[in-house]
């Protein structure tokens, strides 16, 4: 076990059993012309995060340890997608109406891509999921169970929303989870911080939350001691 420096205790990290969930790091949240970008977001705030994403992930392939992608992505039918959720917030465009970079939210369109230099290379996988959470309708329970996976490293965006969501799911159902604090974010600093505060709470009761930093201060301490 790697011990990490953690809020609010160490967490215990199992090398061979540890999975990183890399949530909806996708060019509609994240740049200009984009879904985030149609409900008045300032998406600066989540563009800034990607080198650290970036590094977290560059850490998981040089272990060898698996990396999920997940992106928000509707059929092209929009069959999967509520009509509530299509009217919610009565963004500037809607879920499924054209956008600078196509169909907003649909899976296939040049917005629903993760961004370039966050994109999933070979052996690792691709999630789309038609809602907030990881697990529903995407499959993923059984790609994890089968791959023996007890720990689950969190990145990505909105904190408190695909973030937590997707947290809450996999505690639920019996994974340890740590959030890499500073390679999440929110469209809104104090939503982030709420978010990261109701994790930890009640002695973890969603999970842990560290800096990148010590996560790899921790995974470099335990392979100097091999």
């Amino acid at each position: 076990m790697i011990e990490v420096p953690a809020r609010p205790y160490p967490y215990s990290l199992d090398p061979k059993h540890t999975a990183l969930v890399v949530i909806d790091m996708q060019r509609d949240f994240i740049e200009k012309g984009g879904f985030g970008d149609s409900l008045g977001n300032d998406v600066a705030r989540l563009e800034a995060i990607i080198p650290t994403v970036a590094g977290l992930i560059a850490l998981f392939r040089r272990e060898g340890w698996l990396v999920i992608h997940t992106r928000e992505a509707h059929k092209r039918d929009l069959s999967d997608c509520p009509p509530s959720k299509i009217r919610r917030g009565n963004p500037s465009l809607k879920i499924g109406e054209e956008g600078a970079m196509g169909r907003l939210l649909v899976r296939g369109e040049p917005g629903n891509q993760i961004v370039d230099s966050l994109a999933a290379i070979d052996g690792e996988i691709v999630i789309d999921k038609p809602g907030k959470g990881m697990f529903w309708t995407t499959g993923l329970q059984e790609m994890l169970k089968a791959r023996g996976v007890t720990h689950l490293v969190f990145a990505g965006v909105t904190t408190e929303v695909c973030v937590q969501t997707s947290m809450r799911e996999a505690n639920d159902r019996g994974y340890e989870c740590l959030l890499v604090e500073d390679a999440t974010e929110s469209y809104f600093a104090a939503f982030k911080a709420s978010a990261i505060e109701m994790i930890v709470a009640q002695g973890g009761i969603v999970g842990w939350v560290a800096p990148l930093a010590a996560l790899e201060a921790a995974v470099l301490e335990a392979r100097a001691d091999v």
